[in-house]
């Protein structure tokens, strides 16, 4: 016999509490609307702002640290620094940019993680 009692799903209990602390983070697809009535920092009041999606600029390579590994990387040695391998996170967070549209002001704002944006 074992030490769960003489019910053969006395264990169930256990593993339902289990399943619970296991939480399952889902992503849905988010649709943010082109313009967006929100406070403008340089107005000091709310103005409408027209809502865009933040990408990152192009590399250039020239930043000091892109030169002191390239210099490292030179020459005879191989790979001289680690490469990293174990990337956990499947999504970014979306950041938004928003533009007022009366004097141009332009911020940031991050939103949750997700795998589609419109």
């Amino acid at each position: 016999s074992s030490h769960f009692g003489s019910s053969p799903v006395a264990w169930l209990p256990a593993l339902k509490h289990s399943l619970v602390v296991a939480r399952v983070f889902r992503t849905a697809m988010v649709n943010i609307p082109k313009t967006r009535n929100t406070y403008c920092r340089k107005c000091k009041k709310h103005q409408p702002h027209k809502v865009s999606q933040y990408k990152t600029g192009k590399k250039t390579g020239k930043a000091q640290g892109d030169r002191r590994y390239e210099k490292k990387q030179k020459g005879f040695g191989g790979q001289t620094k680690p490469v990293f391998h174990k990337k956990a996170k499947t999504t970014k967070k979306i950041v938004l940019k928003l533009e007022c549209s009366k004097c141009k002001a332009k911020r940031m704002k991050p939103i949750k993680r997700t795998k589609h944006f419109e």
